[in-house]
């Protein structure tokens, strides 16, 4: 095992966490699946930053009206996510509507390798190992970080010591940065971990793996027929596909593809990982074309 790039611990600088970067790193997967504020992300970054990053509030609304979301709970979506610092109130032409926010458009691009590009390690691969010692008196960043961590897929071999992919560096970095914490935290590049009995032991006791194979299965089941629609018009694939990436978009993040030898046999998660992919490559494109004939000629005519 080596040790890379170790931060260098030196005195505490006064640091307070910067909201816009905190806003941007953290809320990446906010939101419950299938609720109003979930589905109107989903939509953000799936179909409204192909239209351009703006759409008009009666043309969002009847998106979502599509997708089982009623006019209310659209407005209280909208308010939450101007509240979070995604969207913006911007009129153009006379109509008034909402353009994403820099952070936000940051966000669902980083986002976008995650959730489109379902990455797994293969023998060899590095780890990154994370150590932190952080005092009482930052025991609320302290459980954020840990929150965090956790939610883009990040083990924890003990109290103090994380451990995810290397690939997911950077992320880890963004939010340790976000919280202000670079002053407590030191992390090593690492490869062949030595553990106590088998590697696939090992994972079972540093992620949730029953829990995640709970997620796999529960989404397959609930997805595997999309691949059989007797009805494939751009607006079914709109209102199927979009409910399938709404809950399938959370998955990549926790789970951090672990290599096969450390996965329990049978493991659910190449089912859903094929379906989404298959899905994600027949209904996509058209679901984006749908929006596009639905919302340009109303900005066309304006």
């Amino acid at each position: 095992m080596t040790a890379q790039h170790p931060s260098h611990r030196s005195p505490r600088r006064e640091r307070t966490p910067d909201p816009q970067l905190a806003g941007a790193v953290l809320d990446d997967i906010d939101g419950r699946p299938g609720s109003a504020t979930s589905l109107a992300r989903t939509v953000l970054g799936a179909y409204v930053r192909d239209l351009g990053g703006w759409i008009a509030i009666a043309d969002f609304t009847e998106l979502l009206a599509l997708l089982d979301i009623p006019a209310p709970s659209t407005r209280t979506a909208i308010t939450r996510l101007k509240t979070k610092g995604v969207l913006r109130a911007e009129s153009r032409s006379g109509r008034a509507g909402y353009a994403l926010t820099e952070p936000a458009l940051a966000m669902f691009a980083r986002g976008d390798p995650r959730i489109f590009g379902f990455r797994q390690m293969a023998p060899g691969d590095a780890w990154r190992l994370l150590s932190f010692g952080i005092p009482e008196s930052e025991r609320g960043a302290r459980h954020q970080l840990r929150r965090r961590l956790t939610a883009i897929g990040c083990g924890t071999v003990s109290a103090g010591l994380w451990i995810y992919p290397e690939y997911l560096a950077t992320e880890a970095a963004a939010i340790i940065t976000a919280l202000a914490l670079d002053d407590y935290v030191t992390s090593f590049r690492a490869t062949d971990p030595v553990v106590p009995g088998n590697v696939r032991q090992a994972a079972a006791q540093w992620w949730n793996l029953d829990d995640l194979a709970a997620r796999h299965r529960t989404f397959y089941q609930r997805h595997r027929k999309i691949l059989e629609l007797d009805d494939t018009s751009d607006r079914n694939a709109f209102t199927h596909f979009t409910h399938m990436l709404d809950e399938w978009r959370i998955i990549p993040y926790i789970d951090p593809g672990l290599p096969d030898e450390m996965l329990p046999l049978n493991w659910p998660g190449l089912a859903s990982v094929y379906l989404f992919t298959e899905a994600r490559q027949r209904y996509l494109e058209p679901s984006r074309q749908w929006v596009r004939t639905l919302v340009e000629p109303h900005q066309i005519r304006q």
